[in-house]
Formats: C-alpha cells, structure tokens, sequence
C-alpha cells in the first residue's frame, strides 16, 4: 500500500445536491477501494483563471492508503464522471 494525495474539482454550478452526490459517489468509491486516512471539504472556491468558462469549483482533498493500481482507475473514473472539473492524484512517497 502507497500512500497517496487526491485532490478534485467539482462544477458547482450543478447545484448542492448534484455535488453531495458526486461527492458521497467518490467516498463510497475510496472506501471500497482505499483506506481513507483524511477526508477535507474546502469548499466553494474562486479560480485564479475560468476552466472551462466557469469561475469557481467545489474543492475536495483526501489523503489516502491503497495499491500501486489504484490511481489509474481513479483517474480513469475522473475522467469519464461528468462533473469533474480538475483533479491531481500525487504519490506523497515519492
């Protein structure tokens, strides 16, 4: 096991319900897959330039425990999952 940094980006411009909902589809997917080791909602946040001509994302960042196969799956269920504006998955032994 490895540990590793996660950080996303929701569109809030889905509205708080569709957020909570991507947000409880990813916890349900860390805790299936990962031992979550910290879990931090940061909240609305304005960007320092618009991404994908919006202004402002839902900000999420866990820290967390799980095999080297791991964090090609994440990203591959990042990039298929509407909604997801950005993320970044680092390897915080490297």
């Amino acid at each position: 096991m490895r540990k590793y940094e996660v950080v996303y980006i929701i569109d809030s411009s889905l509205g708080e319900d569709a957020v909570k909902a991507l947000v409880d589809k990813f916890t349900a997917f860390f805790e299936k897959n990962a031992q979550i080791e910290k879990v931090e909602e940061w909240g609305k946040k304005r960007f320092a330039y618009p991404i994908a001509k919006k202004s402002e994302g839902f900000y999420m960042h866990m820290d967390i425990m799980a095999e080297p196969d791991f964090p090609l799956e994440l990203e591959r269920q990042f990039k298929i999952t509407d909604g997801i504006m950005k993320y970044l998955v680092i390897n915080k032994e490297d």
